[in-house]
């Protein structure tokens, strides 16, 4: 893989960011976060990181470079959660557009039962997420993680309450789902002890 064209094209992304803040010295500022993360991408951690099939390293990385680029100029957890997610706004709207016409299906909630399955088992093979807790019933899932490596990742970088960035990707999706699928959210891994998720199907769980 060409690290470089990713170091360039997620600068990009980081300018994007610097742009809609109106940040001074942008040249400066985009530079550093590419600095930044093209050593992250030689480094050790990132080698130990980069070995599950299921999880974009490359991708994390970036956030995880952008965030701390973020933290230095003094923006608080909340203020950079909305500025990683604005850079990344495009990307979001077209998912989140996928997942509203999959909910004009009527049995939206069956493919949503489908994708929790063989993430389970990919997870479970590459060892990327440790589930305490999976249980599927008829219109119903529930599960239980504690243990994620995207959280060590950005735990790795004294920044793990950061990844309710990501952690905060399922909300996004199952909310585009609102006429079939119930998405309860307890706790994520980001700052709690676990994540802990009942998903349902609105059919059955109204009667």
């Amino acid at each position: 893989m060409d690290m470089s064209r990713s170091v360039k094209k997620y600068g990009k992304i980081y300018r994007k960011i610097l742009s809609k803040g109106k940040y001074p010295d942008p040249d400066k500022k985009q530079a550093a976060c590419e600095k930044r993360l093209a050593d992250m991408y030689a480094s050790e951690n990132f080698a130990r990181h980069n070995v599950y099939p299921t999880t974009n390293t490359v991708h994390i990385y970036a956030v995880i470079a952008m965030c701390l680029e973020l933290k230095e100029l003094g923006l608080s957890d909340p203020e950079i959660i909305d500025a990683v997610n604005s850079g990344f706004s495009g990307r979001r709207n077209f998912f989140k557009y996928l997942i509203r016409c999959i909910d004009l299906f009527p049995h939206s909630y069956h493919i949503a039962e489908k994708w929790n399955r063989s993430d389970h088992e990919k997870r479970v093979q590459d060892g990327s997420i440790h589930y305490d807790q999976f249980d599927v019933s008829e219109g119903r899932i529930e599960y239980n993680i504690t243990k994620c490596v995207y959280v060590e990742m950005f735990e790795t970088y004294g920044i793990r309450p950061l990844c309710k960035i990501f952690c905060m990707t399922d909300t996004t999706a199952y909310s585009s789902l609102e006429k079939h699928v119930e998405f309860i959210r307890y706790s994520d891994l980001s700052d709690g002890d676990c994540c802990h998720d009942v998903i349902m199907d609105k059919r059955r769980s109204s009667h």
